[in-house]
């Protein structure tokens, strides 16, 4: 079972509080926070990225960042800044310094609560499952949309999931057999899309969380400057067509984030 892997990479292997984390995994963080909001073609203001630098150095606590940028928004911020790039870089910053884990489906629920709760531009349902089927025209399917779960069998098949994951033996893979076979996992709970909106935030928070379990240190550059390479690598990997379907760039994304891989993150539009 994956749980005989439990146990944090060095960085981890303490309950440290947020503000005694060392500058540079902190930094990280807020690297990744910042990265994964391209996914939506969000960038975070500048006032929170100053923020930001002033919280890894220690000036400033996170509730008190949080306190300012609050302020910020309810003065109202500058035209084309968005309330939700900033509350939410800021939430997944924190979760990821954040020690405890649980390998439970209820787990991405409070994890997209605690990013999205709150944030009056984002009108939709937070820590509940969507209530409607959807489809998304995808650019690099030529506008097909990937199968996602049926909005009545989201439950039950992240249940399925799940339950099938904690049955499996992880003992005697290498650790690149267990990072691929995560990132596989991952991919087909991103391919349930549980949630109206947020998923590939709210996944990849989960996704870094349990690959830190099997001691895995998380390469922050991929996250930062790729995240909609790996939105789009999940879109492959769950294509509905046999023909368009791989795992090639997933594969090359996990290797560069825990295995030191230094493979190029682009794929050419409109994969035939």
């Amino acid at each position: 079972m994956f749980k005989e892997w439990g146990g944090y990479g060095d960085a981890f292997a303490e309950d440290v509080p947020y503000e005694e984390i060392k500058p540079d995994y902190k930094q990280a963080y807020w690297d990744i926070g910042f990265g994964l909001q391209k996914i939506d073609g969000l960038e975070p203001s500048g006032y929170l990225v100053e923020l930001a630098k002033k919280q890894v150095a220690g000036e400033l606590t996170h509730e008190e960042l949080m306190a300012y940028l609050t302020e910020y928004h309810a003065a109202g911020a500058k035209f084309g800044e968005s309330e939700e790039a900033d509350f939410t870089s800021a939430r997944i910053a924190k979760i990821l310094a954040e020690d405890g884990f649980s390998f439970r489906p209820v787990t991405l629920l409070h994890y997209h609560k605690e990013i999205f709760g709150g944030i009056e531009s984002f009108p939709y349902l937070v820590g509940e499952y969507r209530t409607m089927d959807m489809g998304k025209k995808e650019p690099i399917l030529n506008g097909e949309s990937v199968r996602y779960a049926s909005a009545n069998m989201i439950h039950s098949t992240l249940k399925y999931d799940f339950e099938e994951e904690i049955e499996r033996n992880y003992r005697g893979m290498s650790r690149e057999e267990i990072a691929h076979q995560v990132m596989k996992f991952i991919s087909r709970i991103w391919q349930v899309h549980p949630f109206r909106e947020g998923n590939t935030r709210t996944i990849s928070t989960f996704a870094i969380k349990y690959l830190r379990e099997f001691g895995f240190e998380i390469d922050n550059e991929p996250f930062k400057n790729h995240a909609k390479y790996l939105r789009n690598a999940f879109v492959l990997d769950n294509a509905s067509s046999a023909s368009k379907r791989t795992d090639k760039y997933l594969r090359m994304f996990t290797e560069n984030i825990v295995l030191g891989g230094k493979n190029e993150l682009v794929i050419l539009q409109n994969v035939e």
